[in-house]
């Protein structure tokens, strides 16, 4: 693989790096929460997925049009049963909760379905791919991953922008007090941003499944490449989440080029670099 085809590949590879940082982004950016469940629920919608499809039959983007919003509805019933009762109480209460999460859904996906690596049967499509040039080849998941992210991001966008729903979440995450005081109940706009995380995840999820292999445990393992992406992007700042990912990625592109045992540890420094000599990230800004 060329040095042109690393980056490019690369930057694709960034925007799965950023479906998995939305999510987290926006929970940080409007109640402040960092979900250490995040890596956990994106493996959860992986098993989902492949269980319907194995159940059931259904085509591959039926399942994926089925589980992405049954995950918002899912993101909206956590936060107003679980996450609510914990805000009151202060950021270590949440980091508890969502911790306490992650353990959960772990050993429940291990009961369920052991701790056998899977992956989600994508045919031609996964493995599939255009040429660009004779040395710079484009897969179309990779492609069509990246697409989503943009997609996402530019969706949401609207959505904080020219909505009254939006511009409510906007005012909650900047001043929850006085965005009560005009009418706003925290309590539901929470539970939407938390549905909106929630949804991102479980498409990232998907995505994943369908690139690599997965199993009950590799949620940590994806929190903290979401995490990374997140502060070398900006915390709170949507496209910083992509910008992030995508520095991400072709940092771990790169170094895979040169020496594959470098291309974990490669990304690790980034972030550690960006976070001494930019705490902010390259894009600090708010979620909402």
């Amino acid at each position: 693989m060329g040095w042109l085809n690393a980056i490019v590949q690369g930057l694709l590879l960034g925007g799965l790096y950023a479906l998995f940082a939305t999510g987290l982004s926006i929970m940080f950016g409007v109640m402040r929460i960092v979900n250490l469940a995040h890596g956990d629920l994106a493996v959860v919608a992986s098993f989902l997925a492949l269980a319907l499809v194995g159940g059931t039959g259904l085509p591959l983007w039926i399942v994926l049009v089925v589980t992405v919003p049954l995950f918002a509805v899912l993101g909206y019933l956590t936060q107003r049963l679980l996450l609510q009762r914990s805000l009151s109480a202060g950021p270590l209460a949440t980091l508890l909760v969502t911790f306490g999460l992650s353990i959960v859904l772990q050993n429940v996906l291990l009961e369920i379905f052991s701790a056998d690596t899977r992956t989600l049967d994508g045919g031609a499509f996964a493995t599939g791919s255009f040429e660009l040039s004779g040395s710079i080849s484009v897969g179309y998941l990779a492609l069509t991953t990246f697409l989503l992210a943009g997609a996402a991001l530019i969706g949401i966008q609207m959505f904080l922008s020219r909505t009254g729903l939006g511009r409510m979440l906007r005012a909650s995450a900047d001043d929850r007090e006085t965005a009560s005081l005009m009418g706003a109940d925290s309590r539901h706009v929470y539970g939407v941003a938390t549905a909106i995380a929630f949804a991102t995840v479980a498409l990232a999820g998907l995505m994943f499944a369908m690139r690599s292999s997965f199993d009950p445990s590799i949620g940590p393992a994806r929190l903290i490449f979401a995490f990374e992406a997140v502060v070398i992007g900006g915390l709170g700042s949507l496209w910083g989440t992509l910008l992030g990912g995508m520095v991400l990625g072709v940092t771990q592109s790169l170094s895979a080029q040169a020496d594959p045992a470098l291309t974990l540890l490669a990304g690790h420094l980034v972030f550690l670099a960006v976070l001494a000599f930019r705490p902010r990230g390259l894009l600090a800004g708010r979620a909402a």
